[in-house]
């Protein structure tokens, strides 16, 4: 059976155990009663951010609040929380940077429990759960001693829709509409209700994908310079999800039994053409190069995992254990001819170049955990210990064909057979690791005040074992082991009428990235200079404050203020070995160390209301906005931390019509200019704003159908690039290169139909 059947399998397998449990002959009650299909699908209710109980400062937002505005993915859905930016193409929202800070520093957790991501930084991509999949999202803004402390930016909590989420069952289908004049295609089934003493909910779901992109480049030999080359380049993303997930709980042995699982594939080819000419003249004589470039990326997600509470020990004891997975493989080729190399025009090609890169990463991770609460009278203790075992896999096959063409033999321009392939990489990475984390809390509560206090030991062992080519035996095993501990305290208090305050202070932590670990020497990786990896890398770790107050505005609206700050330490930075390089005298091999400190810090505002007091309560408001700020010294000076927007904001409304049965809203977004700041090259990345709509139509108590447009700005990412040949380079502004690209994409529009039953 192929590997992806298997899958999901595993992601249904709840539906297969649920029979396995009904003779279960210990029951105690199950969950409150779950809402009606109807209601959640066909509704008039504005949603707005919900209040949650915890201790520690969480915003929370239910499927509604984003579903009018059909989302395709969590990604997307993320673009109307505060605090979250992207620096992705246009159409796309993969890598979440909550506070602004590269994806490594948030948390990414499902149903939350951490998930094996792709990158290198332990980051997952929020555009693989399609958004058909939220039951909510949860922004959690400070640490708790029983999450993992991987989190310094905060994490994001991307839950499921589980059984309590639907009594009944709808089905959901649509068109999407291009700019290119393509659609894509959707349809959904999801289903929950009792199945002997529990409940069960089933879904499937296929989303088309499609992201149309034009780009320019205009490439200087410096700032104000001479104009070199310019690049017109299309790109297009094309594909589909498709995803399963299922959940039962049950009573069972004197306890409740809560089994998980989903399945999540993306299929998807990257397409990517462009032609280069010499200086400002797009014609045929001045052509430079015509390249083709196609990645065709199948990546697997899934997840299977069983909770068991139950009452023991004078107290209440969590048992789980999962296991989750991400495979992703990637066959990329690149065909680029090359003209004007001896003065003879287009069609006459001088020199083709045929690069084939066959990739393929396995990353999974084994959990368990083990935890006890008890009431100590005034208070309650809750202890426990949590494992996680993970092995990642990357093997790489890099190869090259590159051939010069006699005059005349390719005339027309079409790309010809390739000739003997040499191989330039053959990486084959495997990474353990392998942490045991235990912690203990205490916790309470009083009419007007939660609070809780926590401790949390976090032990970490990596072996890295490289077998790829040209790397020496004595070089091939890595280990990296370290210690830390992360208090954490939070505390809510009420005051006035529907007011309260949040206090939280803690210590996080971000581990290193998987590729600096490896003690590998890189010829050139630097322009002229060599790098080196470093095992004995520590994580970074940094302590935070956040202040907060909110108020309850009627009784569904809520306005809320945090202001935060991180003080990090042991930062990870580029520094010289002050070895000579392998390019002689003048080059030099650097590597990473923890050398660095950092401050972070922001306000953030939230609001969602309806306008009642004004008489209007069927018109919700929404906004957000957040100032963000931090403070790096790295190799070259002070700057932001990498990627940072210094602001981002969402503002929209919603505005119901009861007597049409109808609805619309419009939502427009803006995010700042984002600073990178890294070897060899800096970037300076400005995005348009970004406006979308929707009108809807109910009939009767089970039928919905809505139209959405997105990107109905003609959103651009605009980029500048000053790049470097060598260290010395970019201190002394010396270019090698200067580079202005704008990415552009037209508006897309959405026809979506749900039907309750």
């Amino acid at each position: 059976m192929k590997k992806s059947a298997l899958f999901a399998l595993a992601a249904l397998a709840p539906l297969a155990l649920a029979t396995q449990v009904l003779a279960a002959e210990e029951a105690t009650a199950t969950a409150e009663a779950p809402t009606t299909v109807g209601e959640l699908i066909v509704t008039g209710e504005i949603t707005y951010r919900n209040r949650t109980d915890d201790a520690a400062p969480v915003l929370s937002y239910d499927q509604g609040y984003f579903q009018r505005f059909e989302p395709v993915s969590a990604g997307d859905a993320l673009k109307r929380v505060p605090s979250v930016t992207f620096l992705s193409d246009v159409l796309e929202s993969d890598g979440a940077r909550l506070r602004g800070l590269d994806p490594g520093y948030t948390q990414i957790l499902i149903n939350g429990e951490r998930v094996p991501g792709a990158s290198a930084d332990r980051s997952f991509f929020v555009d693989r759960i399609p958004a058909e999949l939220l039951e909510r999202i949860e922004i959690i803004r400070a640490p708790s001693a029983n999450r993992s402390g991987d989190a310094m930016a905060g994490a994001l909590n991307i839950v499921l829709r589980d059984s309590a989420s639907l009594d009944g069952g709808y089905v959901r289908g649509g068109v999407t509409y291009y700019d290119d004049q393509e659609f894509a295609e959707n349809f959904g089934f999801y289903w929950g209700g009792a199945l002997g003493e529990g409940r069960l909910l089933i879904g499937a779901n296929v989303q088309g994908r499609r992201a149309p992109k034009l780009k320019t480049s205009f490439r200087y030999d410096a700032p104000g310079g001479t104009l070199q080359n310019i690049e017109d380049q299309t790109d297009t993303r094309d594909g589909a999800d498709y995803s399963f997930n299922a959940n039962y709980v049950t009573p069972f042995a004197g306890g409740e039994l809560t089994l998980d699982g989903y399945f999540v594939r993306t299929d998807r080819l990257q397409d990517e053409d462009s032609i280069e000419y010499r200086s400002g003249l797009r014609n045929d004589a001045n052509m430079l190069t015509l390249n083709d470039n196609d990645v065709d990326i199948l990546t697997d997600s899934w997840s299977l995992r069983g909770k068991f509470v139950v009452e023991m020990l004078g107290g209440e004891s969590k048992f789980k254990l999962g296991y989750s997975a991400m495979t992703d493989e990637q066959v990329e080729f690149e065909k680029e001819l090359e003209f004007l190399r001896d003065g003879t025009p287009f069609p006459d090609a001088d020199r083709f170049t045929h690069d084939n890169t066959d990739t393929t990463l396995e990353d999974a991770e084994l959990s368990a955990e083990f935890e006890h609460e008890r009431d100590l009278g005034g208070a309650r203790l809750t202890f426990g210990l949590q494992y996680n075992g993970k092995e990642r896999d990357l093997a790489l096959l890099d190869r090259r064909s590159r051939f010069n063409i006699a005059n005349g033999v390719n005339s027309g321009a079409t790309f010809p057979a390739p000739g003997v392939f040499t191989v330039r990489s053959d990486v084959d990475v495997n990474i353990e690791e392998t942490r045991l984390d235990p912690f203990v809390m205490l916790s309470g509560k009083t009419d007007g005040i939660r609070w809780e206090a926590g401790l949390r030991y976090e032990t970490t062992d990596t072996r890295i074992t490289d077998d790829s080519l040209g790397v020496a035996p004595a070089d091939r095993v890595t280990r990296n082991d370290y210690t830390v501990l992360l208090p954490s305290a939070n505390l809510r208090i009420n005051v006035g009428d529907g007011g309260r305050i949040n206090l939280s202070a803690g210590r996080t932590v971000r581990r290193p990235n998987f590729d600096k670990l490896q003690p590998i020497l890189l010829i050139e990786e630097y322009g002229d200079d060599d790098f080196i990896g470093n095992p004995n890398l520590k994580p970074e770790t940094a302590w935070g404050f956040d202040i907060g107050y909110e108020r309850r505005l009627g009784s569904r609206g809520i306005v809320g203020v945090n202001v935060f700050y991180r003080d990090v330490s042991d930062l990870i930075e580029d520094v010289n070995t002050g070895l000579e390089g392998d390019g002689g005298a003048g080059t030099f091999i650097y590597t990473v160390d923890n050398v660095g400190d950092g401050k972070v810090m922001g306000l953030e505002f939230d609001l969602s209301t309806p306008l009642s007091f004004m008489g209007l309560d069927n018109t919700g408001v929404f906004l957000n906005y957040s100032w963000l700020d931090s403070e790096v010294d790295d190799f070259a000076g002070k700057r932001l931390f990498n990627g940072q927007s210094n602001y981002v904001y969402n503002v929209g409304f919603i505005q119901d019509i009861p007597s049409w049965a109808a609805a619309f809203g419009v939502t427009y977004r803006k995010q700042g200019d984002a600073n990178d700041r890294v070897a060899l090259e800096e970037v300076r990345t400005r995005y348009g704003a970004d406006l979308e709509t929707f009108i809807e139509k109910r009939f009767g108590e089970n039928l919905v159908v809505r139209l959405t447009g997105q990107n109905l700005l003609d959103s651009s990412k605009d980029e500048v690039f000053d790049k470097f040949g060598s260290f010395a380079d970019q201190a002394a502004r010396i270019h090698d290169e200067y580079e202005l690209e704008t990415e552009k994409a037209g508006p897309v529009f959405q026809l979506t139909a749900r039907w309750a039953f």
